[in-house]
């Protein structure tokens, strides 16, 4: 799973670099981003100014992207918005990982196939799948709150980048407060870390962490959903130990020591597995716990 993790982070990176030199490639020349409050028709071009000089008998160089800004107020254009969207998918696997429940997903998943001892089944591209999808459907009511309160008003030219971040960032953090395994030992440790003087009061809910920055919120959750995932794994482990003490006893007591006692145990727990629902009662536990 670390190498197909930076595989994709290498290509994606590649991919960026390409489709930035692609887009400094193809605006030279000449590219206006008008502001919303601008009239084109009212403004000279910068092919005009470029035959006949600028406006103070001096040339101009208009080599590159050239952005003309009204009142601190304009929208980006299609090869600049596009070149922000593919800079944020290159970054889209660390968001992923870092900000959701995926997390805790994959990592119990992983519990999952090493307690019933199939090493390589469920595959790699299987696992990682599900745990996308679920992600999706979990984190979905936050995504569209994202949606709709910074990417909708930003595409719009409603508000700026800076509060479309801000406001992006709400139901962010209130996925971590209501969902997550966010506790006050692992802020306190972060913020002693970092030395900043951020005070915590555990008997105020959530507003105790509105002062702290994201920066330290993060790893904070990460360290919560290890923990979680950690707790969940070992409650799936016990079963399967069941099973293969029992088949070792038996083994022994048979004086067979030279057979292997997972060749034994493995279709006893794959049938336990079987019996009991496991993919259906896994999945359903690890969803209810962010409910």
């Amino acid at each position: 799973m670390t190498k197909i993790r930076k595989t994709y982070g290498i290509l994606s990176f590649a991919f960026a670099v390409a489709v930035l030199a692609a887009a400094l490639f193809f605006s030279q020349g000449k590219m206006t981003v008008y502001a919303a409050s601008m009239n084109p028709d009212s403004i000279t071009s910068f092919e005009e100014e470029d035959t006949e000089g600028g406006r103070d008998g001096t040339e101009r160089n208009l080599q590159g992207i050239n952005i003309s800004i009204n009142d601190d107020a304009a929208s980006l254009s299609t090869p600049v918005r596009g070149l922000l969207i593919l800079t944020i998918l290159s970054l889209a696997p660390a968001i992923l990982i870092m900000l959701t429940s995926y997390t805790r997903i994959i990592v119990v998943l992983h519990f999952i196939r090493v307690a019933i001892g199939t090493q390589t089944s469920p595959p790699n591209q299987v696992m990682i799948g599900l745990a996308l999808f679920l992600t999706f459907f979990i984190m979905g009511p936050t995504f569209q709150q994202v949606n709709e309160r910074a990417i909708k008003p930003l595409d719009a030219g409603e508000i700026t980048m800076e509060e479309a971040f801000q406001e992006a960032e709400e139901p962010i953090r209130a996925f971590m407060y209501q969902h997550g395994k966010l506790q006050t030992k692992d802020v306190n440790l972060f913020i002693d870390i970092s030395g900043q003087p951020y005070e915590i009061d555990d008997s105020s809910g959530e507003d105790a962490y509105d002062e702290v920055p994201m920066t330290i919120i993060i790893p904070a959750f990460i360290i919560g959903e290890l923990r979680q995932a950690f707790i969940m794994g070992f409650l799936i482990y016990i079963p399967f130990i069941v099973i293969d003490m029992v088949v070792s006893s038996v083994l022994m007591s048979m004086g067979m020591m030279m057979l292997p006692p997972t060749t034994i145990s493995l279709p006893f727990k794959i049938l336990l597995f079987i019996l009991a629902d496991g993919w259906n009662l896994v999945i359903r536990n690890l969803v209810q716990t962010f409910y």
